[in-house]
């Protein structure tokens, strides 16, 4: 399962009654993406949250692929702001905090963990591979983000 799948639309019930439509819990499913892209219904939701769904579409949605939203774009943006978070020094616990005050949107702090371990583990098996490669400067690059996610 893609770490992606595991990122929540918070409040996803009120949601759906504010909009008087059904809304998934996954933030990156098919039918949350086509109401972000479309933005049928938005009127309906208070300001904050009308706020944050806009905030989410323009930071995630926002590509020129033909096949956007699916495209693997919103779910490669989204990765690459956790990833960001980390570079910041936060842990994974802050990191579902950050998501959630910015778009509304959750995982579990372990899920984040563990994506995050994961990422360091692809890390290392770059590096060692460009090592056998004798590429230096990939290996070096991928050091340097190692270092960076492993705090």
């Amino acid at each position: 399962m893609a770490f992606t799948d595991k990122i929540y639309v918070k409040n996803h019930r009120q949601l759906a009654s504010q909009l008087e439509t059904n809304v998934p819990k996954s933030a990156f499913a098919g039918a949350t993406l086509d109401m972000l892209f479309t933005g049928d219904g938005l009127s309906k939701l208070d300001s904050t949250t009308r706020d944050r769904i806009l905030d989410f579409a323009e930071d995630f949605l926002d590509c020129d692929c033909q096949s956007n939203p699916y495209c693997g774009c919103p779910e490669r943006k989204f990765i690459r702001y956790v990833l960001e978070l980390r570079a910041q020094g936060l842990g994974p616990g802050a990191i579902v905090d950050v998501m959630t005050d910015d778009y509304m949107v959750y995982a579990y702090a372990g899920d984040v963990r563990s994506f995050l371990d994961d990422a360091v583990r692809k890390l290392e098996a770059v590096e060692t591979l460009a090592d056998v490669e004798g590429n230096e400067e990939m290996s070096s690059k991928a050091r340097r983000a190692r270092n960076q996610l492993s705090g």
